[in-house]
């Protein structure tokens, strides 16, 4: 499996609680007798699954906790076109969906469903802030951030659960040979990047920098949650 010397920078997300993963076999061909994937590209692949479901879930939640904002709504279509995506490489590759009998904020234990209920958790717990609109708004943008990481490199959760896996080259998009999974993750990281610009809009279209000063820049642009932000304004095409 390929590597890259290229580094993304990271920036804390949460202070999440992590649990062991209970890696199943890996490499060769699953019970569907399709192509092979050894066993980073195998706990990578269920992982993006879970974290696009984790996507969807939190749209809908915050959706239907803010109705007359349309981003929500707009940006959990497409998340489920991205869980559909991810099931359908689970198929093609003779996997089975660990996720597949979770309800909305339900993530299966096997799949780091701790880190995923955690994540949901505080994800969609937005009345206690401030403003609680700008606070789910932050959140949904962040949540494009970080899986635009997860996306090309190894997540950190797999990083510290996964004995073989010792740093963030040892999974992702910039890991894997597999045609498949090169096309389906370029593809989330278009999406990503449109529905990072997406919030970002509603976002500095409604608040400013005068009355949060800790969610701006000092040119009162978005700042940055978890990707550097260098990489965030080239998204942004500033």
């Amino acid at each position: 499996m390929k590597k890259s010397p290229i580094a993304l920078p990271l920036i804390a997300l949460l202070s999440l609680s992590l649990v062991a993963f209970a890696q199943g076999p890996g490499g060769g061909p699953g019970t569907g007798g399709g192509p092979s994937l050894d066993a980073a590209e195998e706990v990578h692949l269920l992982f993006m699954r879970a974290e696009e479901k984790l996507a969807h879930d939190v749209y809908l939640a915050l959706g239907a906790e803010f109705p007359d904002y349309a981003v929500f709504s707009n940006i959990m279509d497409s998340e489920a076109k991205h869980v559909e995506a991810m099931l359908n490489n689970i198929v093609h590759f003779g996997l089975t969906d660990p996720n597949i009998l979770d309800g909305p904020g339900e993530f299966n234990a096997a799949n780091f469903g701790a880190y995923f209920t955690e994540t949901y958790n505080a994800l969609t717990a937005v009345d206690a802030a401030e403003s609680p609109l700008l606070q789910a708004l932050l959140n949904g943008a962040l949540i494009e951030e970080l899986d635009m990481h997860d996306i090309i490199y190894c997540p950190e959760v797999i990083v510290d659960a996964v004995g073989d896996i010792t740093d963030q080259y040892g999974c992702g998009m910039e890991y894997t040979d597999a045609k498949a999974l090169i096309r389906s993750y370029g593809n989330l990281l278009d999406g990503s990047e449109s529905h990072l610009r997406a919030f970002v809009r509603v976002i500095e279209t409604n608040f400013s920098a005068l009355d949060y000063p800790d969610f701006f820049t000092e040119d009162g642009l978005y700042k940055a949650q978890y990707l550097s932000q260098e990489e965030v304004d080239e998204i942004l095409g500033r």
